[in-house]
Order: structure tokens, then sequence, then C-alpha cells
């Protein structure tokens, strides 16, 4: 007897480009029992649907039903954020990047160490991001090869689709937080390359059911940033990336200027930063670059040659003061784009607080610019629509990531990471408002003025099932249901 699908009828939200979305007030939505979309049906009114699901050959089936202020959306996606620095997030804000990392950022992370404290911590991490809707992470762990190990079973148990790098620096850091050589390096990285594989052959008791792919955590390659990387080192992880081409890699770029004036002098051969990754073979299609926020034009265009992807961070650097990244020129070149929370630069690890000051980013700029500075018809010195910051965070970050042809979007074929966002005013978030009852003059709000309330005033409480591959882990909205971890 084979499983039953799990069928979805509602409003549905699914991004299509950079300028339009999908949004389907009476969407039918089908799961199989892999997790992926087999199929779904766009506008079926009530009175046609139990004749649309005996077309699709579903009799007797159980339809979850979303009620007047509940909707789908794709999960989010962060391409960006740092697991061992949530517990100093929203510390250090008087500081720019350099002083930053040395006064507070190594001295949290070198306490992953103590593997039981790694651990403690990390389950706490998976969790609050998870709760935020995040359904596909990049993350960034520290130097300690078991620390990250850790990271990765937690983040495999707990459902979630992720990339998870150890960080490699072997100079210009503290001298109780720094590798011993490019050798322990690089055979520490290949371990946990090799640890991460192997879950898919390990699996987990949720396997059993079939509804969880055996490869949602992938490794990446994570250089730290060139400051922190000698040549040796960032040409050994140059060799390492030409031998496995699937390897995505992951590093830090222009953030701050006095980091790219230390990277100048560091690598004064180099043409500029994007150069520096270049000459070593780091800089391809499967690259995610942070931040970019004071790019040369030659730099764009061998970004864009490369067909590398650019993590946009905005809350990092406003808290920084690190400046404005202009998103717009580069979505205008055909670079892939996403967002990332870059916690703990970024004092939220909510996609959600990152669509709001990536909003706010592009307004400064487009005031900055006036009307004969903007772009008549593309995206630079423009403020970015509801759909633009909808894409960036969802199918956006899904190219950046190599996944988008996997999630992002609700598709046929498609793995159903999805999020079930509760817009009513019971779920206690004090700063969306949603009339559920008459008012006089006041009528409810279309789905598309849904969308963007959440997007604008939403957070976790909104956030009311999280599903990933078709699993169901989460319920953020209601902390009696949510998942506790074990290790």
């Amino acid at each position: 007897m084979h499983p039953e699908p799990t069928i979805f009828y509602g409003p549905v939200i699914s991004p299509e480009s950079l300028t339009s979305y999908k949004a389907l007030p009476n969407c039918l939505l089908s799961v199989g029992p892999s997790g992926t979309i087999d199929w779904l049906v766009e506008d079926v009114e009530e009175h046609a649907l139990q004749k649309t699901l005996a077309q699709k050959g579903c009799i007797d089936v159980n339809v979850t039903v979303l009620p007047s202020g509940r909707f789908l959306l794709p999960g989010f996606i962060d391409t960006h954020t740092h697991a061992p620095q949530l517990p100093n997030i929203g510390s250090g804000q008087q500081y720019e990047l350099l002083d930053w990392l040395s006064n507070v950022t190594f001295p949290t992370e070198a306490k992953f160490s103590d593997l039981e404290f790694a651990r403690r911590t990390y389950e706490s991490v998976v969790r609050r991001i998870l709760d935020c809707g995040t359904t596909t992470c990049c993350y960034y762990g520290t130097l300690h090869l078991e620390a990250t190990k850790a990271l990765a079973d937690i983040v495999h148990i707990s459902g979630q689709r992720a990339f998870i790098g150890k960080c490699n620096m072997d100079r210009n850091c503290p001298e109780y937080y720094v590798e011993p050589s490019v050798e322990v390096s690089l055979r520490e990285t290949r371990e946990l390359i090799s640890h991460i594989r192997s879950q898919s052959s390990r699996g987990s008791p949720e396997q059993v059911s079939g509804s969880l792919s055996p490869d949602l955590v992938q490794p990446v390659l994570t250089p730290r940033f060139a400051v922190s990387c000698t040549p040796e080192l960032l040409s050994s992880l140059g060799e390492l990336a030409s031998s496995d081409p699937s390897l995505l890699i992951q590093t830090h770029i222009s953030e701050n200027k006095a980091e790219i004036a230390f990277v100048k002098e560091l690598f004064s051969e180099a043409p500029h930063y994007a150069g520096v990754y270049e000459s070593f073979g780091l800089l391809r299609h499967n690259t995610i670059l942070a931040h970019a926020v004071h790019l040369e034009d030659a730099e764009v265009e061998l970004i864009a040659e490369r067909k590398t992807g650019i993590s946009h961070c905005p809350t990092s650097n406003f808290n920084l003061s690190s400046g404005v990244a202009p998103v717009g020129r580069f979505l205008d070149r055909g670079i892939k784009v996403g967002l990332g929370t870059d916690v703990s630069g970024g004092f939220s690890p909510s996609i959600l607080n990152t669509i709001q000051n990536a909003s706010i980013a592009s307004k400064i700029l487009a005031m900055q610019a006036g009307p004969q500075g903007s772009s008549p018809t593309g995206f630079a010195n423009r403020q970015l629509s509801v759909a633009t910051l909808l894409y960036l965070a969802t199918l956006g970050g899904a190219e950046v990531c190599g996944l988008e042809k996997v999630v992002g979007s609700f598709a046929p074929g498609k793995s159903f990471d999805a999020l079930i966002i509760d817009a009513r005013n019971n779920c206690g978030n004090p700063g969306l408002w949603y009339p559920d009852h008459d008012i006089a003059g006041n009528s409810k709000p279309t789905l598309d003025g849904l969308l963007e309330r959440f997007l604008f005033c939403g957070d976790d409480r909104n956030i009311s099932r999280v599903y990933v591959q078709g699993r169901f882990i989460g319920a953020p909205g209601h902390p009696g249901r949510s998942l506790s971890f074990t290790i």
C-alpha cells in the first residue's frame, strides 16, 4: 500500500523572477512521500475541490486547508552566517570589522575548542535559525574540527538543509585562535568533508519513512577571508577545489575599507581583492562571496564572468559601519545574489530582518543617487520591490547555492521546503496588524498585502510550521511543539 500524499489547499505565494511572484489564493498542492511536489493546480474554487482531487486520482484523502490569514511560502535561504557567533549577538557594535573580530568574535569562537560547550551551543543555534524560517543555511563553523563535526551532526538530525564549513585561517589571528600549519588546515578540512558526506550512508532515524533526503547537509570549503590565509594555504585550498568541482566555496570580500587596504598590502601583486581569490582558483560558479560592499568595476566584471554568487548582508553592513552594498548594480550585471544574516555582525538570525534592511539599504542608495542617478529599466540605485526582496530571500539564495532546481519556489519535482505563515492577531506579534473582526472602513488584506505585512512586520511568531523535503521539522510559532535535539 502506497503512502498517501500530503495535500494543501489555500493561499500559496511562489517567486518567479526578480520582478514577479505568483499569489495564488486557491491553490491545490500535493507533496509525495519523497518530499517533492508531485503536482499543483493554481486556481481551484472550493466547489471544484473534490472533482479536481478525483482527476488527480486522490479519493478520500486528507487535505490541509489553510484558513484566512494563513499562506504557504518557500522556506528562507540564508547564504551567509556564522554558527559560533550567535552567543555574542548584539555585542561589540561600537567596533568596525577588524577590531570587532579581535575584541569580540575571536574570543567567542575560541571557546568552541570545548566540545561539550560546542554541542550545547550549536543545538540552540540550529533551533533558533530554524525557528526563523531558514530551511537552507550556509554555516561557517570555527577552525575546530570536532566542534564543526558536531555542528554537522546537529544540523543533520534537525532535518535542515545546509552547507557547513570549517574555517581555514593560519595568520593574522590571535595566537590562541589560529591554525598551526597549512598541512593541519588541509588535513582537517578533508576530514570534515568526509565526515559530512558519510552522513548520507549513515542515514538517520527519520529516513525510515523515506521523507528525508540523505544529502541535505553538504560540505563547503571555507577560507575565512584573504587576510587570515597565507598564499600557501589559499593555493592548497585552490588545489582541493580543483579536484572536486562540486564542492561549494564560501568566503568574504570587500566588506570594510580597512580590510581591503590590508588585503592589498598582503597581496600586492594582485590587481584587486577578487583577483586574490581568482589567482588561487577559488572564484567560480559555486563560490559565495559575502558582503561585496566596495567592489571595483573590474571586480564586478570578473565576478560576473565567473558566475560567482554574492551574499548580501545589509544588517551586518550597517551594524559594523561597513557601508551599503550596491546590490542593484550586481543584479543589472546578471550576478546571482542571495541574502545573508551574517550573525553576529548582523544582530538577528532572521532573514526577515535582513529583508527589511535590504529594503532600507536600497532606498538609501536611491536617495543618494536621486532621480537622475537611477537605472530607468534596471535595479541600480532604485529601491527593491517586494517581489525582488522575496526573490533574494528564496530563489535568489537557491541560485547562489546551486540549488535553484531543488528549492526556492513551488513547482512539480522541487523539494517541499516551505513555511506556513500565520498573519493573524492570535499569533501574539503586536507589530503585525490583521483585522480579525470587522472594523468600520477596514477590510481583509489581499494576499499581496499579507505578504508585504509579513516581510516588514512579521517574526518567528508568525511562522506556524517549517518543512524541509516534505518533513515537518518545527512549529516556531508554537514553542511547546518545537523539536529537541540529542547527540
